[in-house]
């Protein structure tokens, strides 16, 4: 299908990435407090589906943002346009880049440095067909396993402190960001590619969005089905340390991001990202709607007030560790609250967020010759 310029920004995809900023804040609140597996059986296995797909949907959605970004000049086939817009995501990959690192000794699970680089690859090719993409996603899936199987994958990591042994020399650097960090550029350059896909396609289309939803919801439906088949078969009179194994291999975890998560992790994400569209599209200009718009259009600045504010306030007041699950979820519902009512004042005065203004203002040349 022939690629469309859109008219307008289709604001379901921020309302995708207002959804996908509670489940990071439930999932990064719970593993600091240690609540994880501090709860109800049920509860615990809810939340647990959660983990590893909030920051999936935020790459995708990403990945859906480039190709939009660089949508008119491929195109039309405008190189210049083209070669412009490389410059500048690499602008802002550089700075995203160089922010994570800055900021992962106040936060070692960061994902911006990350970002930098996929959006780095991102950047030089934003022209490549889409098959070719498929095609490298699923390569680089393949290869991951190949990497896990020929490699030590535990290398540098202390499971139980979540710390990482020499992640400031070169060699721990490079393995950490390539192979076995939270999230690897190799699979999850992935997620990025197939939110290429995805923002190549029409979405204001009504059977585009239903088809996306529905091959979403049912490949994360198949992997996580086949996932538990496969563990509970072949777990079955293993010892533990087998049990721990098949689960690494088969399991839906995203450490380490086997072909089961990556599937459940994309699948999730098109799924999240079609219904948000879809109730855009539903309740168009409705008033409650806005706030939430408003939020994912913040996805930076609440990624680091997260943290800086949210952990740091219940660092302060003695309720960082030893929490139960329950806690956890109030804790991250509450600050999501205060997220969607800070974001809703703050665009009531101004456009975007303080740390997407300051990004804009470095990376986009085109904010100052509009100026």
């Amino acid at each position: 299908m022939k690629d469309l310029i859109l008219k307008k920004r289709i604001i379901g995809y921020d309302l995708a990435r207002a959804i996908a900023i509670f489940g990071m804040v439930v999932v990064n609140f719970k593993v600091v407090m240690g609540a994880s597996q501090n709860g109800p059986a049920w509860l615990v296995a809810l939340v647990g589906l959660i983990d590893g797909r909030a920051a999936a949907t935020f790459v995708v959605l990403a990945g859906a943002g480039l190709s939009m970004l660089s949508q008119k000049g491929r195109v039309m086939g405008d190189r210049d346009r083209l070669a412009q817009d490389r410059i500048t995501l690499l602008k802002r990959a550089l700075f995203l880049f160089l922010v994570g690192l800055i900021y992962t000794p106040i936060w070692s699970a960061d994902i911006l440095h990350f970002y930098g680089v996929y959006i780095a690859v991102a950047a030089l090719m934003l022209s490549v067909p889409t098959r070719k993409l498929w095609g490298y996603s699923a390569a680089l899936v393949l290869l991951f396993v190949v990497l896990f199987f020929a490699f030590n994958y535990d290398q540098g990591w202390d499971w139980r402190t979540l710390e990482y042994e020499g992640f400031w020399t070169l060699t721990g650097m490079i393995r950490h960001l390539f192979f076995n960090g939270f999230h690897p550029v190799c699979p999850w350059l992935a997620f990025i590619l197939i939110g290429n896909v995805l923002g190549r396609m029409d979405m204001s289309d009504p059977s585009i969005r239903r088809r996306v939803l529905l091959w979403g919801t049912g490949v994360a439906v198949i992997a996580e089905g086949m996932s538990f088949i496969l563990v509970y078969t072949l777990s079955s009179g293993a010892s533990p340390a087998d049990q721990e194994i098949i689960l690494a291999i088969f399991g839906t975890e995203p450490m380490p991001p086997m072909p089961m998560y990556m599937l459940a992790g994309t699948g999730t994400a098109c799924a999240i990202i079609a219904a948000s569209i879809e109730l855009e599209e539903y309740f168009q200009d409705a008033a409650w709607l806005q706030p939430f718009v408003a939020t994912g259009q913040l996805a930076l600045t609440l990624y680091v007030a997260h943290v800086v504010i949210g952990m740091g306030f219940l660092d302060a007041i003695g309720r960082l560790e030893n929490q139960t699950l329950s806690f956890a979820l109030l804790s991250s519902m509450v600050f999501f609250v205060l997220s969607v009512v800070f974001a809703h004042l703050w665009q009531k005065r101004f456009k975007r967020g303080p740390l997407e203004w300051v990004m804009r203002q470095v990376t986009d040349p085109r904010v100052h010759l509009n100026q």
